[in-house]
């Protein structure tokens, strides 16, 4: 259960063998890992195997730490961290991800990912050599729970794997600790192929997803994986794997993989209900990663990414955070007024006490002591001359103000006296990003023209983002659901969840496209980051992507 899975976790003895997820990450030698002592009992086999999914959140979430999630979403057409006055310089990291002008040696954007990952894969392998070495008996846990452990360590890092390919494509493969010492660069098609064979081969030794199961790697997580795959097969191999892709999809929207309740796996009824801080009762989310704040106080750090400094009493909250991420200009318009989705997922606009509807809440640097109001601009229109107008003012990633950008909204905490409070899970898969899946495989099967279903299957995802009498003008129809149109409503859809520029590189706009002051790269090899300088001086046997 989720209990289960924070508290094991949470064991001291996992720390001690496999050291900590702290923002100064440090690379660990696996090679000099001991392990003799340890796989003695049931407590000490989950803490090993459980280890990796706490680690997962410092990477693949909005979790205060430079991993997957930022260089997806600060990387794509929907997001950014401008420099708001004082504030959000950080070494430049943010303005270089916006414009696609990282380094190779940029220890933050490209380095950290990469280790964090990389660790991660670590945490993997050791536990899966350690249950594949003993016996059942000599753990204290039974042989068929032995083998489940290991089906579902081999999807886990599978995981790691897909995440690393996205970002890197090109990558050393390691299945065990230490060996290689000096790892080679396998092709990116040929690390798609292991990550496949991976899910295939193990998809079917896991249990289904149920209450026990949430937030681990399940059968309904190994489909969502091989959805993934398909979807991007092209991109990753320049092979298209379209139906093997509406074949994955179909699993779970048939619900053979089972649901986080017990129940039918199915689209939340709402807009909110897959992100509130008692998600796990969510039928749509097929993978995430699991929290309960009150338990074990672990917790996702989506305040750290995108919470104004006075941000707690917007929700009667006590966490704040480092006025970071915003939307871009331009993404706050693409969403209708009668959009659930802008009303709720996003904060614009003046900002009040939740315990006070009529207080405002005040800024902190420009704006400290006078109402702080989100505005849907990046500009200083603290410098306005009197009759001046304001799109004269300069907008880029360096004119921002403390006020700057319409903020996330989408996981909403509760109040600091909620027994939930701050216990949201991070939907990493969910059947409403399947569904979306599925109809573009079926549109670029035909020729990028949509059928009916495809046109169901995102109608069914959208209708509930309007009442009915709004959804009636919005639906979509075979006519008006074309390729662009389909991204934008994924963006919409998907906004905050880091599918952005996977998504991008998709639909061939990452590095052809122009979004507010982003102009193109004219150049497709962005579509990779490079692999990190400090790997590279540290392994001869790797390659370099090209364009680097």
């Amino acid at each position: 259960m989720k209990l289960r899975i924070l508290l094991m976790a949470a064991l001291p003895s996992a720390a001690l063998i496999f050291g900590s997820c702290s923002k100064q990450l440090t690379e660990t030698d696996y090679s000099q890992l001991n392990s003799s002592n340890f796989y003695n009992n049931e407590n000490e086999v989950l803490s090993a195997v459980l280890r990796p999914y706490t680690h997962t959140n410092a990477w693949i979430t909005s979790s205060g730490q430079v991993g997957y999630w930022r260089v997806s979403e600060l990387a794509g057409d929907q997001l950014a961290w401008p420099v708001k006055g004082v504030d959000g310089q950080d070494n430049g990291n943010w303005i270089r991800l916006h414009y696609h002008q990282w380094l190779i040696d940029d220890g933050d954007i490209v380095e950290n990912p990469w280790n964090l990952m990389y660790t991660g894969v670590g945490y993997c392998n050791d536990p899966i050599t350690q249950l594949s070495s003993r016996t059942a008996a000599q753990m204290g846990i039974t042989e068929s729970d032995r083998l489940e452990l290991i089906a579902e360590l081999h999807l886990l890092r599978a995981f790691y794997y897909i995440k690393l390919m996205d970002l890197y494509g090109n990558i050393p493969v390691v299945t065990q600790v230490g060996t290689p010492a000096s790892p080679a660069t396998m092709p990116e098609d040929s690390v798609f192929a292991f990550c496949e064979r991976e899910i295939l081969q193990w998809k079917d030794q896991v249990p289904v997803l149920s209450p026990s199961m949430v937030g681990r790697m399940t059968k309904a997580g190994a489909f969502a994986m091989l959805s993934e795959l398909y979807l991007n097969a092209e991109q990753w191999t320049g092979t298209a794997r379209w139906q093997d892709c509406i074949n994955a999809c179909d699993s779970l929207i048939n619900s053979t993989a089972g649901s986080q309740t017990g129940g039918t796996m199915q689209l939340d009824p709402d807009v909110n209900s897959t992100y509130n801080n008692t998600n796990e009762n969510s039928n749509e989310i097929i993978f995430s990663i699991a929290y309960d704040n009150q338990k074990s106080t672990f917790r996702v750090n989506f305040n750290s990414d995108f919470y104004h400094f006075n941000q707690q009493y917007i929700y009667n909250g006590n966490l704040n955070g480092n006025n970071g991420i915003v939307l871009i200009p331009g993404t706050y318009a693409s969403f209708d007024d009668s959009d659930y989705r802008k009303q709720d997922w996003i904060l614009i606009g003046p900002m009040f006490y939740l315990t006070n509807p009529t207080e405002p809440v005040t800024g902190f640097r420009e704006y400290s002591g006078q109402p702080l109001v989100f505005v849907d601009n990046i500009r200083k229109n603290k410098t306005l001359a009197p009759g001046q107008d304001p799109s004269t003012l300069p907008s880029n990633m360096t004119t921002g103000e403390e006020n700057s950008g319409p903020r996330f909204n989408k996981y909403k905490p509760g109040q600091y006296t909620d027994p939930h409070y701050f216990s949201n899970d991070w939907a990493v898969y969910r059947l409403g990003w399947i569904y979306l899946n599925k109809a573009e495989a079926e549109m670029r099967l035909n020729g990028g023209v949509a059928s009916q279903d495809a046109v169901d299957l995102v109608n069914a995802v959208k209708q509930r983002a309007f009442s009915p009498t709004y959804f009636a003008t919005h639906k979509y129809t075979t006519a008006s659901l074309t390729l662009p149109e389909l991204l934008a409503e994924r963006g919409r859809e998907l906004i905050f969840e880091g599918w952005r520029r996977q998504d991008d590189i998709r639909f061939g706009t990452f590095s052809t496209g122009t979004w507010w002051d982003h102009q193109p790269d004219g150049d497709s090899h962005t579509n990779l980051f490079p692999i990190p300088y400090s790997a590279m001086s540290n392994n001869g046997n790797l390659k370099q992507n090209p364009g680097y």
